[in-house]
């Protein structure tokens, strides 16, 4: 069956996108506890690219696949993991890239670079890092895992925030300076 990504989140209405992130089946990750644990070779660039051993993962069904098998520990490390092992994964930035952003209805959606939509709020809060000067804006995506607001996404949040440069999101509301 062949993929289809979901439709531009900017024609969806708050419930198509609450719909489309309800459809997204993840893996049960969090309840493996796999015993062989090793190095998966592969690493996600500040970019949003996936390399394995150096060269890049073209294919994003491959991508999206690593990417619903995806955390990060406590202490910052990032694995794929599954039922029979749990393997590192070097990540430079954010294991994720926010790549358009959408405002409908009290939410902000997010679509990352493999095709998933986020809506931010109290259970994915937007985290403004880094300083005035270089400012840095993550959501929290899941597992730990993050993604980076890339320059074109960043813009258009900046458009829909307050005079005190504050968006809300679900009740939430997050800066978008950092601390």
């Amino acid at each position: 069956m062949p993929y289809e990504p979901p439709p531009e989140i900017a024609g969806m209405s708050l419930a198509e996108l609450a719909a489309a992130v309800a459809e997204r089946k993840l893996p049960p990750v969090e309840q493996w506890s796999p015993a062989h644990v090793g190095d998966s070779h592969m690493a996600i660039l500040a970019d949003g690219t996936w390399t394995h051993e150096g060269s890049p993962i073209s294919r994003p069904a491959m991508v999206r696949a690593f990417a619903s098998l995806l955390m990060r520990d406590e202490a910052g490390r990032h694995w794929l993991v599954t039922p029979v092992q749990k393997l590192s994964v070097e990540v430079e930035d954010a294991a994720f890239v926010a790549t358009d952003v959408t405002q409908r209805d009290g939410a902000l959606a997010f679509r990352l670079n493999t095709d998933e939509i986020v809506i931010a709020g109290p259970d994915h809060p937007l985290l403004a890092r880094g300083d005035a000067e270089t400012p840095a804006l993550y959501l929290a995506v899941r597992r730990g895992c993050e993604a980076r607001l890339n320059r074109s996404t960043y813009e258009q949040l900046a458009l829909l925030a307050d005079r005190d440069w504050r968006v809300s999101s679900e009740g939430a509301t997050f800066s978008l300076v950092p601390r």
